[in-house]
């Protein structure tokens, strides 16, 4: 490309970098819950992954830097908080997937902590992002559970999404009115 003056401008391809992957939801779900605690309506906050630094390197008390560190244990879920006196656990994720949301992107330990928010009288549920079909869909951790014991499979169908989750719709602010769906749930139980 030719610009005046004579400059040329090179063009440049870069690589595809899937490290973020679930960033956009993540990004849209800390925005909610950014403006529900503005407006006090929950406090919802995105969880820390617990870390144990081993090795720090001073080169001032302004400049210390990681150098090495590892997980202390796994994680649970991504997001909790409390709305209208009700505890609120739930995982996040996304899949680019148009078919189905694959088992492997949720661990063990995730779905355990989980069942226990619901057996301990918490909400508790699953938020996952059809990327492709630009959809968002709500699933509680009890309907996550059932499909768990009803079926043998890798993946989730998004059928069963369409059928026993709730579609979030778009919106500006909130970006994902995830709390408008729990008071539909829910009902006048909380």
């Amino acid at each position: 490309m030719n610009y005046p003056n004579g400059i040329k401008k090179k063009e440049t391809f870069h690589n595809i970098s899937y490290k973020n992957r679930g960033m956009d939801l993540e990004s849209d779900l800390n925005i909610t819950n950014q403006y529900y605690r503005s407006i006090d309506k929950a406090h919802i906050y995105k969880k820390p992954t617990p870390i144990k630094i081993v090795k720090v390197d001073y080169e001032s008390r302004h400049l210390a830097t990681i150098k090495e560190a590892y997980f202390q244990e796994p994680s649970t879920t991504d997001y909790n908080g409390i709305y209208k006196g009700q505890y609120i656990d739930f995982e996040a994720k996304e899949t680019k997937s148009t078919t189905s949301f694959s088992l492997n992107n949720i661990h063990k330990h995730q779905i355990r902590h989980l069942k226990n928010i619901v057996n301990h009288g918490g909400i508790s549920f699953l938020i996952v992002r059809f990327v492709r079909l630009d959809e968002t869909y709500l699933l509680k951790a009890q309907d996550l559970l059932l499909f768990l014991e009803k079926y043998d499979r890798k993946s989730i169908p998004l059928s069963y999404f369409q059928k026993k989750g709730y579609i979030i719709k778009n919106k500006i602010n909130p970006r994902i009115d995830y709390l408008e769906l729990i008071d539909q749930i829910y009902g006048g139980t909380i």
